[in-house]
């Protein structure tokens, strides 16, 4: 007879021991995958650049991993690269667009009133615009420029549901005794806001940024894939699987490895999030 401990009998005990396995999961599988984005060139042995054309579309094998391209370049340093540079490309969006949603959610909360409305009106308007149609009608303004232009591009539509969430949290607790005795003594709005809401909703930022993460690497996939993202020499995941879906019955290899990378990625920054919020959310999902 197995007896259940007090964490397994209450349902709020289960909650945090499984965020704690989910983040660790997520944890785990996103290092190895910063390893090998990283040592890329090292692992496959030449870097996404370099052409063999005595090796043109070989399948894998021992001198290449996930085998070659139409090019004769190595699938799987070509792989690692697009990882590293996804990977850069949704870490550097879920910052700004953090940052961003923390900056004018806050402000909207604090202020109330007219600027409230005002702020939250525009946020509705921005969320009805559909992010890839307009990245994809701009894209022509910032092409054969740095990929720093596509991160300030997907972040310009990657905040809005964090302002909301943010700005409805900073209701709460602007109405706490710390916010209205800091309000008392004199302090300035940004002095409360850096002081005393950024850090009070740090969890729910953290939760924010890993879960933008995954979201922005799928946005940035979709955009390259249609040729509006990361342009070559360059490459990145989506640009990899834009290149590799022409061959993805004939020269599965070309396809399947970046496809595969993708999903990893994503999965692993997934549950990263998923966990943490889980392990920093309390029993009935209250923060």
């Amino acid at each position: 007879m197995t007896l259940l401990t007090a964490d397994e009998v209450v349902p709020g005990g289960f909650a945090p021991r499984r965020g704690t396995m989910m983040a660790a999961t997520g944890a785990v599988l996103l290092l190895l995958l910063l390893i090998a984005a990283v040592l890329g060139p090292v692992l496959a042995g030449s870097d996404h650049l370099t052409q063999r054309h005595d090796a043109i579309l070989n399948p894998p094998g021992g001198e290449h991993w996930f085998g070659t391209g139409r090019l004769g370049e190595d699938v799987a340093a070509q792989t690692f690269h697009g990882m590293r540079k996804s990977l850069l490309i949704g870490v550097a969006v879920a910052l700004i667009s953090t940052a961003l949603a923390a900056l004018v959610g806050s402000f909207a909360g604090l202020l109330g009133g007219r600027a409230d409305g005002m702020t939250m009106w525009t946020v509705d308007v921005l969320l009805v615009l559909p992010p890839i149609v307009v990245v994809a009608v701009l894209s022509p303004m910032f092409a054969g420029g740095s990929w720093l232009l596509l991160v300030v591009a997907i972040a310009a539509f990657q905040w809005m549901l964090p302002a909301r969430m943010i700005r409805s949290r900073t209701l709460v607790l602007r109405e706490s005794g710390f916010v209205r005795a800091a309000t008392a003594m004199g302090a300035s709005r940004v002095r409360i806001i850096c002081r005393h809401l950024v850090p009070n909703m740090l969890p729910l930022l953290v939760i924010d940024v890993t879960l933008t993460v995954g979201t922005a690497v799928i946005a940035e996939a979709g955009l390259s894939y249609f040729g509006f993202g990361v342009q070559p020499p360059d490459v990145s995941l989506g640009t990899l699987l834009s290149i590799g879906s022409t061959s993805a019955v004939t020269f599965p290899w070309v396809f399947v490895f970046p496809a595969t990378a993708l999903v990893i990625t994503v999965m692993a920054v997934g549950l990263l999030g998923e966990g943490i919020r889980l392990r920093l959310e309390g029993p009935s999902g209250e923060r």
